[in-house]
């Protein structure tokens, strides 16, 4: 008997579809948690743009907390293939059922994201079936052991397609995991700027200026860079406020920053927002936002903060120089540097025709670059390529 269960129905039974003729593609992810991160709603938006292109989506994952969001919302069926571990017996008859769920359902390509996906799910699917395999990275490796690194240069082949999320983890993963340049691909997120046309109006208090960031508070997004910069801002502009959107993932980081905002006497100026349902809304009272990350794939944050015509400050890692415009939407700073943060966002506070400017620059540049047609079009491209050689 399968270990497969079904955890969410949408639309008809798939199991009647399977003479549908639209191609079927499986997209793999580890878990789905109760806070989804960026990869897992990417996942989530794949599947619900890929019938608009001309293909059949299904999801499988690993691990699904009841609460997940993914659960209310799929547009798709999400499948549960419970697996512990990789390297056991059990991980064995899992990859057996994962093969016959392959062929059972007709899946042409799967497409992985994350680590076990890409390897445990990657080398199933090259040995088990005849479908297409596409590995989608999304990050420079910041969350990789040594087995990772070890085992994505030993199965450096084992993928026909790599999608890589900005130039720089393109670079990374051929570099790094040796896999052949002619595969990996740069897909930049993708946006639908109609849901931004009509962003939601402002409840800014006149006279107050604001300043945010967007992202799940870990270590590695740098929100103690951020607060040491507030720090250094404040004397300059008394009536400035600075705000942090996302839950929390790991709560001794949390406990720090709690205590850096007591520490710099910043606590009537600093708002932690907790997760927000409407980023547009939260965007609306801002005038400058602000994504001081360590190590970043590529933000999607960066993107929708320049959908909202706001000028962007970034530290210069990973994708972000390849969506902020340097000068141009926004300004680029060192990564772990408060000083230069700091600086940066005085500079656009000191000058608001520059920050406007800057603002309606990373709104065009959003549109002609980082649109969800331009994403789809490059990633069925390359599916379609993948199927012609099959």
């Amino acid at each position: 008997m399968s270990s497969i269960i079904e955890l969410s129905q949408v639309g008809p039974n798939p199991k009647r579809e399977v003479g549908c003729a639209l191609p079927h593609v499986l997209l793999v992810l580890d878990q789905f948690p109760r806070t989804m991160g960026g990869g897992e709603r990417a996942v989530l938006k794949l599947a619900a743009l890929l019938p608009q292109y001309g293909y059949r989506a299904s999801i499988l994952t690993f691990s699904a907390n009841p609460e997940s969001f993914a659960l209310r919302s799929s547009p798709c069926p999400i499948y549960l293939l419970p697996l512990r571990r990789t390297y056991d017996l059990t991980a064995m008859c899992a990859a057996l059922d994962l093969g016959a769920f392959l062929r059972d359902q007709r899946i042409q390509i799967v497409q992985t994201f994350f680590e076990s996906s890409d390897l445990w799910a990657g080398f199933a699917t090259k040995t088990m079936s005849d479908a297409k395999l596409v590995w989608s990275r999304r990050d420079m490796g910041i969350l990789r052991k040594r087995k990772h690194r070890l085992a994505y240069r030993l199965l450096a082949g084992l993928p026909d397609a790599v999608f890589a999320v900005s130039e720089q983890v393109r670079r990374h993963t051929i570099e790094v995991d040796g896999i052949n340049p002619a595969q990996v691909r740069t897909i930049y997120n993708g946006l639908d700027l109609s849901d931004w046309e009509r962003v939601p109006g402002t409840t800014k208090t006149s006279g107050k200026l604001h300043v945010t960031t967007a992202g799940n508070i870990r270590r590695v997004k740098g929100h103690d860079i951020f607060i040491q910069a507030a720090g250094a801002i404040v004397p300059h502009f008394p009536n400035v406020s600075f705000s942090i959107a996302g839950d929390v993932l790991e709560p001794g980081y949390y406990a720090e920053l709690q205590a850096l905002v007591d520490g710099l006497q910043l606590t009537e100026h600093f708002r932690f927002a907790g997760g927000v349902n409407d980023l547009r809304q939260h965007l609306s009272d801002a005038d400058i936002f602000v994504l001081p990350s360590r190590s970043e794939g590529f933000s999607n944050a960066i993107i929708e903060a320049m959908a909202a015509s706001l000028p962007v400050v970034a530290t210069d890692t990973g994708g972000n120089s390849e969506a902020v415009k340097d000068g141009v939407s926004g300004i680029l700073v060192p990564p772990d540097d408060p000083a230069a943060l700091a600086a940066a966002i005085l500079q656009l506070l000191s000058n608001p025709s520059l920050a406007k400017d800057m603002g309606t620059a990373g709104r065009a540049i959003a549109a002609e670059n980082f649109a969800d047609k331009a994403m789809m079009q490059r990633i069925t491209g390359v599916y379609e390529n993948l199927l012609s050689d099959r």
